[in-house]
This record gives C-alpha cells, structure tokens and sequence, in this order.
C-alpha cells in the first residue's frame, strides 16, 4: 500500500517497519474485546450527549451564559462519538482498518478536532469559573453574546490546529496496533519541522490548556478558603447565589478532572513514542491508553444526569410537602420545649425571691 506521507529521505515511519500498516498488530481476540468495549462507550456517549443537546435545545431561548458552554461541549463529545468510534469498531472487529489513507486522515482528524474543541471548552468553562469566583464584577458584564463568542472561538481554534496536518505541517498516521490513526507523533524522529509540529501540538492543544485549568482551580480553592468567614455574612439572596457559583464550580472540576485523567495517560505515551526509541512503548501498552481517552465523552452526560437528579429530587413537590410537614412537626416540638425551660426558669426566680 502506497503512503502518501512526505518523509525526508532516509527515514522510515514507523507504521512501515511492520509491514501493513493497516492491519492488526494484536490478537483477534484483543480485538474484539476492544470492539466491544468501544461500542458500548459509543452508544453511551452518543445516546448522553445527544440527550443533553436534545433538553438544552429545547430550551434555548431560556439559555444562560454557562449553558452555552454546556452545549458545547456536548456537541463536541456526540461529534467524537458518532464520527469516530464506528471507525474503530468496525476495524476492530475485522482485525485491520478498512479505510485507507483517506479514511485515516478524516479519523485522525475528527478525533484531533473534537478533543481539542472540548479540551479548550473547559479551559474557557474554568476561567469563567475563575473570574466569577475571585474578580465578582466578571460577572456584571458576562452575557449570552460573550458565550457565543466563546462557543465561536473553541470551533476556529480546533479547525485551525486539526486541519494543520492537513495542509503539510505534521500528519496523520496509523497508531501502533494498526486498528486506529493519530496524530503523526513520531515525526518528531524525523527533522525540525517534525519536532515544530509535535512540540506545538503538545503546548497549545494539551500542556498550556491544562496549566489554565489547573491554575484557574487553585486559585478557586485558596479564594474559598479566604473567603470563607466573608460568606457567613452575606444576606440570604447572595449567599444562594453564591452557593450556585460553588456548584456550578464543582461540576466543572469533576467534567475537567475526567477529561484530563482520560487524555493524559495517551498524552504521556505519544511523548514517550515521540522522542524515545522506536520500541520504547510496546504495541500492547499503547492500546490501553488509546481506548481511555475514547471513553472521556461518556464521563459529562453521567455528571450532569447525576446534578440534575440532585436538583430534581430537591425541587420535586414530594420532598417539598415532605420537608413542609417536617417543618410543621417540627416547630411545635421545639416551642414546647422552649417554653418549658422559660416556664421552668420564671418558677425558680419566684422561689429565689
């Protein structure tokens, strides 16, 4: 099979060392198991997310700013969903990819694009979350077109970088196991210009995208921990609201921790392919990584099914009427026993006297 790569000469892409690049370096077997773990995460990611599109659309005039960056990002992960993981599968289960260069190349970049849509998405989400928690007046001037702008910004930022490889800086390639296609890591080997792309890939689409989101959450947590005595003083409207700015908060931290528990580990091993030896990560270690980073579109549906419960459970008219009749009980229970003890305090006065 022709590769249609532009390689300096003398060097040889690794997917070549092996013969067909596209056929399965692992067992049939392995495959399968594979297949149907990918399938199943693809069903359950495609049905969550779309479910999220679906409520918020339906909703759409009513949107607040946050939930336009919520649609986002479901929009990212259904895209992932459905555009790549049938890919996989069917590869998989026919132990070889079936779609040629051509196919690789719209994989590679559809799994690329829609990462990096989301990964920026909640860089954005944990800013805004970071402004609004330690600089208060962010909030003032936060409005629906801002998130559109926003929501803009995340889709030309993915574009651009995805489509890179496409127009000659970097490549597509088929992963190691032979089932899949990445990012050309392993340009890096083959001259600066390789080493520009995969250097530049790493800090503006993993490593400064990550340092925001993990600064932005220090920073939350040392502004609570200061502000912690400031909130027993506010009135009952600011201090709801900024009960919902903490939850809203903490729903972010768990959607970003799950992103980057899922992607880190493949970033990890696509450095180590990238700049160590040939061999340096075997074939079956570097699918591990490769099938949990495929499963971090599924991780947001469950968190945000999970809050909404929450919400529902606490609004519902039964738990309503129920904390209404516990209030009713109760109340009385605890006049009678106030009055008892001032009761029984006036009578031992009296005596005193």
């Amino acid at each position: 099979m022709e590769n249609e790569t532009s390689a300096p000469s003398g060097y040889v892409p690794h997917y070549l060392l092996l013969g067909d690049p596209f056929a399965s370096k692992l067992s049939k077997e392995a495959d399968i198991v594979a297949a149907f773990y990918i399938l199943v995460i693809g069903i359950l990611s495609a049905t969550g997310n779309g479910y999220v599109i679906y409520k918020t659309i339906k909703r759409k005039t009513k949107l607040k700013p946050p939930e336009f960056m919520t649609l986002n990002l479901a929009l990212f992960d259904f895209g992932i969903s459905v555009t790549g993981k049938p890919f996989f599968v069917v590869s998989s289960f026919s132990h070889r990819w079936l779609f040629g260069w051509e196919g690789c190349r719209f994989y590679g970049w559809a799994g690329f694009f829609f990462g990096c849509g989301s990964l920026i998405t909640m860089t954005i989400v944990s800013l805004d979350r970071y402004l609004k928690i330690c600089h208060l007046r962010y909030g003032t001037w936060f409005k629906r077109r801002h998130a559109i702008l926003y929501v803009v910004f995340t889709w030309i930022y993915g574009i651009f970088w995805a489509t890179m490889p496409l127009v000659g800086w970097g490549n597509y390639a088929p992963e190691p196991f032979g089932t899949s296609c990445t990012l050309d890591w392993w340009l890096a080997q083959a001259s600066v210009s390789g080493q520009s792309f995969v250097m530049c890939m790493l800090i503006f689409c993993l490593v400064l995208p990550t340092c925001i989101i993990v600064f932005s959450y220090i920073m939350i947590i040392f502004k609570v921990k200061s502000s912690a005595k400031e909130v027993s003083h506010f009135d009952t409207r600011n201090k709801h609201n900024h009960n919902l700015e903490m939850k809203l908060t903490k729903v972010a931290m768990l959607i970003c921790a799950g992103f980057l528990i899922a992607w880190i580990p493949y970033a990890v091993v696509s450095v180590i392919s990238a700049f160590g030896e040939p061999d340096s990560v075997p074939i079956s270690v570097s699918v591990v990584p490769t099938l949990l980073a495929k499963s971090s579109a599924v991780y947001n549906p469950i968190i945000y099914q999970v809050i909404d419960c929450k919400k529902n459970c606490t609004n519902s008219a039964c738990f309503q009427s129920w904390n209404k009749k516990r209030k009713q009980y109760r109340t009385p229970r605890l006049y009678s026993i106030s009055a008892s003890l001032k009761e029984r305090a006036l009578h031992e006065v009296q005596i005193e006297t």
